[in-house]
């Protein structure tokens, strides 16, 4: 239909579709359930913002622990907050992507509880992009005190070269074969990885290691749009010995090593210029659309959902970012960290007697004992809930505004 010649979008019943194991759109309602979730469980019991940030710069901010932080952010600390992302908006009958819808909720939310918010829709690879979040900061916000890279992308445009260079998930040295789970068929099934050339080495590096966040925080320096004592965090994820040759030791972990090495520079670089910081936060095992994507990892975290849930151990995206925002990076508190220099919030994921008893079920678990004795089924249900799908209190029969915009 029209208005004032302007093509509007009717309401559409929006019901789940997937190509294989992935869905191919996003419910709107579902993912403003989602999001107006995880505000109730960072604001818990707090009776006001506590003392924490209040100009945060949120890159990869839609989804996952990018939106979680935002969240965390801006209803635990009153925080200002600039979302830098990269999503698709809806056109004609397709919906947007979950990460679109995920932030349209996030803006609705923050203008309900009078909160600012502004959002930057790019490649956060690109130097345009980094010129624009400059310019609102500078226009709108002021120094920024906290800067989260929670960037999660499958290829990078490098901005100097043109070059294009595309992630890899595979180990290195030589081929790794082991369980996972076929996620189409909900079969537990053998698969070999083949190991990574050199350049395939080096390209996942350059997507996920840490030149980009080091261009970010040394624009920031030098447009003078860092506050002093300003500090920064990058998200990372080591696991268990398990899952090492296609993660740790694998090329994903290549690049989580040159995250880390930047981190240790950028800590000296803000110390010296700022009397500021820079960590990384190596978090836990969540569902997410780049977590559920890596072989053998999706087997081990329905293994462990099981555990930690039988322990009352278990956390989502919403309880970790509360958790570092209120003990890591509230004013006053002291960061605690291991001989590494990182933040742990891994930690009830690693206990030994979580991982023994994930470690006794991996030689036991088969496609017909699965549902048994692992969390499968929370892991399906979990996924489904990213793009808004079977989320608690939502009438998937019923038409949904998709049109959505911030």
């Amino acid at each position: 239909m029209a208005r004032d010649n302007v093509l509007v979008m009717a309401p559409q019943v929006v019901m789940q579709r997937a190509r294989g194991f992935v869905c191919v759109n996003a419910h709107p309602e579902g993912c403003f359930r989602n999001v107006e979730r995880q505000v109730a469980e960072v604001r818990g019991d707090l009776p006001v913002p506590v003392a924490g940030p209040k100009n945060v710069l949120v890159l990869g901010s839609s989804t996952g622990y990018g939106l979680a932080s935002r969240v965390a952010a801006a209803w635990g600390f009153g925080a200002r907050t600039l979302g830098v992302f990269f999503e698709r908006p809806p056109e004609d009958s397709r919906t947007g992507t979950a990460g679109w819808y995920n932030t349209v909720a996030f803006h609705r939310l923050a203008t309900r509880d009078a909160l600012y918010a502004c959002s930057l829709n790019g490649d956060a690879f690109a130097d345009e992009v980094k010129r624009a979040a400059a310019e609102i900061i500078r226009r709108e916000m002021g120094p920024i005190d906290l800067c989260i890279y929670s960037l999660a992308a499958p290829r990078r445009t490098h901005p100097r070269t043109g070059v294009v260079h595309n992630a890899t998930l595979k180990s290195i040295g030589a081929a790794y074969t082991n369980k996972t789970i076929d996620l189409s068929s909900r079969k537990v099934v053998e698969v070999t990885i083949p190991p990574a050339t050199e350049r395939e080495i080096a390209d996942t590096v350059a997507v996920m290691g840490g030149e980009d966040w080091r261009m970010w925080a040394e624009m920031l320096l030098d447009e003078g749009l860092l506050a002093p004592g300003a500090r920064t965090l990058a998200y990372s994820y080591i696991g268990p010995e398990l899952t090492w040759p296609i993660y740790w030791h694998g090329t994903i972990g290549r690049a989580k090593e040159d995250l880390e090495k930047t981190a240790h520079q950028l800590d000296k670089l803000l110390a010296t210029r700022l009397g500021g910081h820079a960590w990384i936060s190596v978090n836990k095992a969540v569902v997410t659309q780049a977590s559920a994507a890596i072989p053998v990892v999706p087997l081990y975290m329905s293994l462990l959902f099981r555990v930690l849930r039988r322990k009352q151990l278990d956390e989502d995206t919403a309880a970790q970012m509360r958790r570092l925002f209120f003990g890591a990076l509230t004013a006053g508190k002291e960061v605690v960290t291991d001989k590494a220099g990182r933040i742990r919030l891994d930690d009830r994921e690693m206990r030994p007697e979580v991982q023994a008893e994930v470690a006794a079920l991996w030689p036991r678990v088969t496609t017909e004992n699965l549902l048994e004795i692992s969390d499968f089924s929370a892991f399906e249900r979990a996924f489904r809930n990213l793009f808004g799908f079977e989320v608690e209190g939502v009438d998937y029969s019923q038409p949904t505004e998709t049109d959505l915009h911030w």
